[in-house]
């Protein structure tokens, strides 16, 4: 397996609080993995540390074979960035904030008009190459920071919450488009706040809590480490969920209860596992 992404016991403490803690993983090549956690978990504080934004206080982080901290610029060159924030110029055009971004990384013409051309193609926005950025709607913006963050011909993806805000329509085009350049070889990092993003997408999972590493693994090995079938027992104004090995031995447990009101049996999936681990739901 050829690692893309490495973290070797990493901490970042501010003000003498770590707020990323011991945290080690890898990234295999071609990879999609996403990175779980509620707010205050240490994710942006991770995902800064390996785009470079940030120093890691203490461990060892490898992008694309080099040392965050030792290679900053050899990491830049082979890694894009799509930010939950909308960073794109406004003021700009389509075409002229994707040449902006061509420039910055030296990329001359002819190529960066072909590559300009092939990725606004590509997000479906060569027709609003000549709009002011400021009139696309936010699914466009969005679809504009791809194109923008594969211009320089990326190996690593870094998505923070790419979908946030956006309609049902818009975030399932955008998650086709996501999983397409994963197909085409791309390794990608992927943090959400939508459970059924992570499912659709990743191939691998992580779960931060405190800036720890809680859990990690595919969905059928997280599904098979705390429970593939689930029995969810209304108690008051609160919901009681009891994992069960498989559905059927869950199903087995509601047959044998005499009183069935308020209980209802299902399979676990991403979020019963996330809400178990950390205690609450994702803000």
């Amino acid at each position: 397996m050829t690692v893309a992404v490495s973290l070797e016991k990493v901490y970042k403490v501010y003000n003498k609080i770590p707020v990323v803690n011991g945290l080690s993983f890898d990234i295999a090549a071609g990879e999609m993995f996403g990175l779980l956690g509620p707010n205050g978990a240490g994710k942006s504080t991770t995902i800064r540390m390996l785009t470079t934004l940030t120093k890691p206080t203490e461990g060892r982080i490898e992008v694309c074979g080099y040392d965050v901290v030792r290679q900053p610029l050899m990491v830049k060159q082979c890694i894009g960035v799509v930010l939950q924030q909308i960073s794109v110029d406004g003021d700009l055009t389509v075409w002229e904030n994707m040449d902006l971004h061509g420039r910055l990384h030296h990329i001359a013409n002819p190529q960066r008009q072909h590559l300009i051309y092939q990725w606004l193609d590509y997000v479906e926005l060569a027709s609003k190459r000549n709009d002011l950025v400021k009139t696309l709607s936010g699914g466009m913006k969005r679809r504009l920071q791809i194109a923008r963050a594969l211009l320089h011909q990326p190996q690593i993806l870094f998505l923070d919450e790419p979908t946030v805000g956006l309609d049902p329509q818009t975030r399932r085009r955008l998650w086709e488009m996501i999983q397409d350049l994963n197909k085409q070889g791309m390794t990608m990092l992927l943090t959400t706040h939508y459970m059924e993003e992570a499912e659709y997408l990743c191939d691998r999972i992580g779960i931060m809590d405190s800036g720890k590493l809680i859990s990690l693994g595919t969905l059928q090995e997280l599904r098979s480490t705390h429970g593939e079938g689930l029995a969810i027992k209304q108690v008051g104004d609160r919901w009681e969920y009891l994992f069960f090995p498989t559905l059927a031995e869950a199903n087995l447990y509601l047959d044998q209860l005499q009183d069935k009101t308020g209980i209802m049996v299902r399979p676990s999936n991403l979020e019963d596992i996330f809400v178990e681990l950390t205690g609450r739901r994702l803000d």
